[in-house]
């Protein structure tokens, strides 16, 4: 796992175990607030053991940005804690979690002692969080999933922006995600009051790139849909248009050691399906990202 500074009392962590994805610690006088944990049980208490370091107070809340297991699997180890969430990542997890994180620990040992917990405070909308010396403004953000939120650290510029953000967006059609929302949602990052951004997975986003990577990520949606509309209207077959690359629409493939194209790849197969009326699973054969650790994000 790695850690980086951001801010002088922002941390985050970056799983070496699961396509990096990340978690947030943001340290106040009167105690620390996590955004997100990490999937596996060893690097989320390497992420307490720095908290219980660094912030003696303790943490006082755990934030959920939304309910896929990579983000909310390490959240039973901070008992103490409120967890906050969106309502409907809450509803989500009530329907759907308990079946998930069994499947996820039969195909994934390393799970075998996490629990489901449940948010116990969430909201619509906006929440504000004050604590300490600190400001945190919880947002909706919906797109990748209908659940996501956005936490932003106002004293330090600084977004964690969850799944909005990525190397290369990513919509979890079979769970809800829609791609208009997730251009409201990416339109709606107000990139000239921030110094950094926190990607869901992936690197930090530093000031000077913001606006280029809001750009690229609006015009890689707007080519996955070109693209999908034009092969349907042409009758080709989706196996055709999986031969489709991500650098034609603008992305590095190299991210996520190169597990952003086959995220590409189910971008593609889900708008497809989607667009035709056609259900929206199985996957495609190349590995399509689902919510269970152990397949892709």
């Amino acid at each position: 796992m790695q850690r980086e500074r951001v801010a002088a009392d922002i941390y985050v962590f970056r799983s070496e175990m699961y396509l990096q994805v990340t978690a947030g610690v943001v340290v106040t006088e009167e105690g620390a607030v996590i955004v997100d944990t990490l999937p596996f049980p060893k690097e989320t208490k390497a992420l307490r053991d720095f908290v219980r370091r660094r912030c003696p107070q303790g943490v006082r809340y755990v934030i959920a940005t939304h309910a896929h297991a990579d983000h909310t699997y390490g959240a039973y180890l901070f008992p103490e804690a409120d967890l906050i969430a969106h309502r409907r990542c809450r509803e989500h997890m009530v329907r759907f979690g308990q079946q998930a994180l069994q499947q996820a620990k039969h195909q994934t040992p390393a799970l075998a002692e996490v629990e489901l917990r449940l948010p116990t405070l969430t909201f619509d909308n906006t929440l504000t969080l004050r604590l300490g010396n600190k400001t945190l403004v919880l947002r909706h953000s919906p797109g990748h999933s209908p659940d996501v939120i956005t936490v932003r650290v106002k004293e330090d510029k600084v977004l964690f922006a969850s799944d909005t953000v990525l190397p290369v967006p990513y919509l979890d059609l079979p769970g809800g995600g829609n791609i208009e929302e997730l251009r409201q949602s990416l339109r709606a990052i107000d990139v000239g009051s921030l110094e950094n951004i926190i990607q869901g997975h992936g690197e930090v986003l530093l000031r000077g790139e913001l606006r280029n990577t809001i750009q690229t990520s609006l015009n890689y949606l707007d080519c996955l849909e070109e693209t999908v509309r034009r092969h349907i209207a042409e009758g080709r077959s989706v196996q055709e248009l999986l031969k489709h690359n991500i650098e034609d629409c603008g992305c590095s493939r190299i991210p996520l050691n190169g597990m952003v194209q086959r995220l590409h790849q189910a971008n593609l197969y889900y708008l497809y399906k989607q667009l035709l009326g056609e259900p929206l699973l199985p996957p495609v054969p190349q590995g399509a990202a689902r919510r269970t650790v152990g397949h892709a994000s």
